[in-house]
């Protein structure tokens, strides 16, 4: 084998593995699974939040088809960052305290195949109904499967240290799923492409 063509198997070797890892069509989720998963949420969820929490998880998980979804986050700050006692020494700088949670959470994110895809921050106002929430920024993040979406949350919350972050960031926020109609956004096709790039490149250097 020349060395040009082991640089293309192995390209290929690791396209086909991101496409394997990044999934998106998947089977859904058995009964004995959400039962499972939201008995592990109920041990794990705070008082003030549980029931609400576990109804929204339920609520989510009845619409589950196996397949890639994007969940976007409508996120408005605290005036200041709430840390519960303990971690007074952080401040109460509430976006310090959303980009300790944000670095925390990347790898969680990665080991379920799940990828931030749209992050932005409010740059005026245009039109607004009356008592409209005044969000601060706005977070589309792709999910391999709500399966994926559900082991990621799962590890945050078992993660104290992490989602501590969270709410002393955040004053409130509007979660919600999200089925692309129209999107320009090919994370499959721009990997593939990088790579081929990539193969390129090293066979033009090696000639």
């Amino acid at each position: 084998m020349t060395p040009s063509m082991a640089i293309c198997l192995a390209l290929l070797l690791l396209y086909i593995a991101f496409v394997v890892w990044y999934g998106g069509r998947g089977r859904p989720l058995t009964a004995a699974e959400i039962e499972a998963y939201v008995a592990e949420l109920e041990t794990l969820a705070t008082e003030a939040n549980k029931q609400d929490l576990l109804a929204s998880v339920r609520a989510l998980l009845a619409q589950d088809d196996g397949r890639e979804f994007v969940m976007q986050n409508l996120v408005r700050y605290r005036a200041k960052a709430l840390y519960p006692p303990g971690h007074e020494q952080l401040g109460d700088d509430p976006r310090a305290a959303d980009r300790r949670y944000g670095k925390a959470i990347i790898p969680h994110l990665l080991r379920y195949g799940n990828v931030p895809v749209f992050i932005a921050r409010r740059s005026g106002s245009f039109i607004e109904p009356a008592r409209a929430d005044a969000w601060h920024y706005v977070a589309m993040v792709r999910y391999r499967s709500r399966r994926d979406f559900l082991r990621f949350a799962i590890s945050i919350e078992r993660a104290a240290d992490i989602a501590v972050h969270k709410w002393a960031a955040i004053e409130k926020t509007h979660i919600f799923p999200l089925r692309p109609i129209v999107s320009l956004i090919f994370v499959r096709g721009a990997v593939g492409a990088l790579l081929a790039l990539i193969g390129a490149l090293a066979v033009l250097l090696l000639h």
